[in-house]
């Protein structure tokens, strides 16, 4: 009973922080965020129709469910997994552009990035789903931030490596390209081992049979009781994990949104409490203490970043100026501790020093994360020194359970609607034959197993990559091979999402800028 008060006591907070939203905009700003959140919830609906097909298809096409449960199905459970997915794949994608570029400019600038990110990632998503192909998403995502950050540092004079987290990017880029291939070789490899030890009688040869092959041998429309559960259960796996990890981009994309253009309520977790902000101050000393310790390892550290910027004293206080480095960790580390010196609560302080505290808590913790991956760092020292980034980060990384329910449901929503096109390609023209039993399961599973080991690694993958990689995989092991004019537009969509999508973000934000 006490959990589910303190449930509904959070959610009330956060439904007060969002009445105070607007709090210090003027009206115009405050329209246009409203439009921003609306543009973050119409990309997650479209995302949740063009990806509900890699959660159906295999369902709907292997005859185990009825097309309008299914989709009902992947919807319900996309909504779950938004809802308790966690935030760590929707903060990978915040620091792939990081928050103080957003901060350090005028609020009409974060609007003009928000708006032109949204608006080319939904152009890509529409257009793709249009024709039918299973594009990524997430691809899409990343590579609109990355035009932004591009397209900023070249009107800036900025440096491309301020302007963007590179080994975040480089970390992101392999994750979607090493699943999908993962996805590729463990559907084959579970295709290939039912077809060789299940497959002695005629009874656990019905599981290699296809629709139609069931319904012309046993005369029964249904796949094997036991194989229509496995197929079940892999597909709520698969709407259960798209749901985690793409929910996620939508919640961090919301407090981009909200962390840019309205700092004074979001830049800090304002329902911090006394406890989470005295855990956040009792890491702060105890990595101080780490490095009075281990002053060698700091040392080396520093060594091993690019120079450090000159370091006047302004630097750690004021937003435009500011460079995070190792050099700087220990005068952080002591700013840090005079903010949050017998601090109870964030009210206290003003919207300025609530922006110091979140970059000054971001660096230090980016270098203790660097700390902790250093070879000589011993592996208690390592466990150590990732507990303490996640208390540092503590109020920070965070979303109000308002965002979360409202991207759950935009996602969930969206996937009622859209997801024939994409279905009909994934289900009837990847192979050259008809999908069996042993592939759709074989390949729900291991896009389930996938997306959900991604997820709470927080690394951000695209379910339709690693869903229709799985497909092709088990149809070049036991299906007659693929359908290469199908394969080869995928694999286009595939390569040109990332650099039209840079093109088009970068190319309506420098309107924008114009525009202003």
């Amino acid at each position: 009973m006490s959990l589910i008060m303190r449930r509904v006591h959070v959610l009330q907070n956060g439904v007060t922080l969002m009445l105070h939203l607007f709090a210090g905009l003027d009206l115009h700003t405050g329209l246009f965020l409203v439009l921003a959140l609306l543009f973050v919830l119409v990309y997650e609906a479209i995302n949740g129709f063009h990806d509900t097909a890699n959660a159906v298809a295999t369902v709907i096409y292997t005859r185990v469910m009825r097309l309008q449960l299914a989709v009902v199905m992947a919807g319900v459970f996309n909504f779950f997994g938004v809802l308790f997915g966690g935030l760590s794949v929707a903060y990978a994608i915040v620091h792939l552009l990081p928050t103080d570029c957003l901060l350090n400019v005028g609020s009409v600038h974060g609007l003009a990035m928000v708006f032109s990110m949204l608006l080319a990632a939904i152009i890509w998503n529409l257009g793709t789903w249009y024709f039918g192909l299973p594009a990524s998403s997430s691809h899409t995502l990343i590579g609109a931030i990355i035009g932004i950050g591009l397209t900023n540092a070249l009107l800036t004079g900025t440096s491309v490596v301020d302007a963007l987290n590179i080994p975040k990017m480089i970390g992101i880029f392999m994750s979607l390209i090493i699943w999908p291939i993962i996805g590729l070789v463990i559907a084959g490899g579970l295709v290939f081992i039912l077809r060789r030890y299940w497959s002695g009688n005629k009874k656990r040869q019905r599981i290699h049979m296809t629709p139609v092959e069931r319904e012309k041998i046993d005369g029964k429309k249904k796949p094997p009781f036991w194989t229509r559960i496995a197929l079940i259960v892999s597909a709520i796996g698969v709407s259960y994990s798209h749901g985690a990890n793409d929910g996620q981009k939508g919640i961090g994309l919301i407090m981009l949104v909200l962390i840019g253009v309205a700092p004074s309520g979001f830049v800090v977790n304002m329902n911090s409490s006394d406890y989470d902000i005295t855990r956040t101050r009792d890491a702060v000393n105890h990595l101080e203490q780490y490095y009075q310790q281990h002053a060698a390892t700091l040392t080396h550290i520093i060594q091993m970043s690019p120079p450090a910027l000159p370091m006047p004293e302004p630097v750690l206080s004021g937003p435009h100026d500011f460079h995070c480095d190792a050099a700087r960790a220990l005068p952080a580390i002591e700013r840090v501790q005079g903010l949050l010196n017998n601090l109870s609560s964030y009210d206290t302080l003003n919207v300025e020093q609530r922006g110091q505290l979140r970059r000054l808590l971001m660096c230090i913790s980016d270098t203790a994360e660097k700390t902790a991956k250093l070879p000589e760092t011993k592996p208690d020292d390592k466990r150590f020194l990732n507990k303490l980034k996640g208390d540092l980060l503590n109020t920070v990384e965070y979303a109000l359970v308002w965002i979360i329910l409202a991207v759950a449901l935009a996602l969930s929503l969206g996937t009622m609607f859209g997801w024939r096109r994409v279905a009909t390609t994934i289900g009837e023209k990847i192979g050259k034959k008809g999908m069996t039993y042993a592939q759709g399961m074989s390949a729900q599973m291991t896009a389930a197993v996938s997306i959900g080991v991604a997820s709470y690694t927080g690394m951000p993958v695209s379910t339709t990559h690693v869903l229709s990689s799985s497909v092709a995989g088990t149809m070049l092991v036991d299906g007659g091979g693929v359908q290469g004019r199908t394969i080869k537009n995928i694999l286009l969509a595939w390569v040109f999402t990332l650099p039209v999508s840079i093109v088009l973000s970068g190319g309506l934000y420098w309107i924008a800028l114009k525009l202003i």
